[in-house]
């Protein structure tokens, strides 16, 4: 076997379908072109159209299939039709990605019982609810299956000035975990996707000069991440074959961030 036919073996996404929720965004939505550009059908799930179209016409002036799907991760039952649509367009799903986040900046004794909530609601409970429609989808169907929820680095460190950001993270590491255990036995695969510092439109919030510098003065690689430097890790945790043994792992993409004490 050649060694491009090796590759394609191991990383070959043609015939599955990804469903990326938070698409729209910065980060998921360059993930979703990476899958598309491996060969899945894409389906971007977010609120607004206008989001979705740009990532649309670069997946398809790489080749790629996809569509959009308006979803509202704080309701269940917007995400059973995101599903039931899925299915009846595409037949199957056998990804999911879930990436929709929230952040805020207010200080710890600021922090309002409806902000904490609303954070919690979008980056926690909303992970939450996608696994237990989609889950139940997967072993209903008996059907191997990928999904890959977004953490952060303050889910395993916590940081300043994101306090609510950073608890709801750690949580969706801990649900990934015990998802993982749950459902290893019937080929599902759950695993952390753990990014670093990168242009995230949440991180914009709490970024200053001196913010940055700090950043930058802990992170080895002395710079931000860059979205497409996700895709990678993106596609190896999908990959059905370079990842069938992998799954409640936290992959960590931060630049060494992780690994920098002082």
């Amino acid at each position: 076997m050649s060694t491009n036919a090796f590759l394609k073996d191991m990383f070959d996404l043609s015939g599955k379908t990804a469903v990326v929720i938070g698409g729209t965004g910065e980060l998921c939505g360059t993930m979703a072109v990476g899958l598309a550009r491996a060969g899945a059908e894409v389906v971007l799930g977010g609120r607004i159209p206008e989001k979705a179209e740009r990532r649309l016409e670069e997946i398809k002036s790489h080749g790629g299939k996809g569509y959009f799907v308006p979803v509202d991760v704080t309701s269940r039952q917007s995400l059973h039709d995101m599903l039931e649509t899925v299915l009846e367009r595409s037949g199957g799903v056998d990804i999911l990605i879930n990436g929709a986040g929230t952040n805020s900046p207010t200080p710890f004794l600021e922090i309002t019982e409806e902000e904490y909530a609303r954070i919690m609601d979008t980056n926690l409970t909303a992970i939450f609810r996608a696994c237990q429609v989609f889950g139940q989808y997967f072993v209903d169907e008996m059907r191997p299956a990928s999904i890959i929820n977004l953490g952060s680095i303050s889910g395993l460190n916590p940081l300043s000035r994101v306090f609510t950001y950073s608890a709801s993270k750690a949580a969706v590491h801990n649900l990934t975990r015990n998802l993982a255990r749950e459902w290893a036995d019937k080929d599902i695969r759950v695993n952390t996707l753990v990014p670093g510092f990168f242009p995230a439109e949440q991180n914009r919030k709490v970024l200053d000069e001196s913010r940055v510098l700090d950043i930058l003065r802990h992170t080895p690689s002395s710079r931000f991440g860059n979205a497409e430097e996700l895709i990678g890790a993106t596609i190896l945790l999908s990959s059905p074959k370079a990842s069938s043994f992998i799954t409640g792992m936290e992959m960590i993409v931060d630049g060494g961030f992780q690994s920098m004490s002082i």
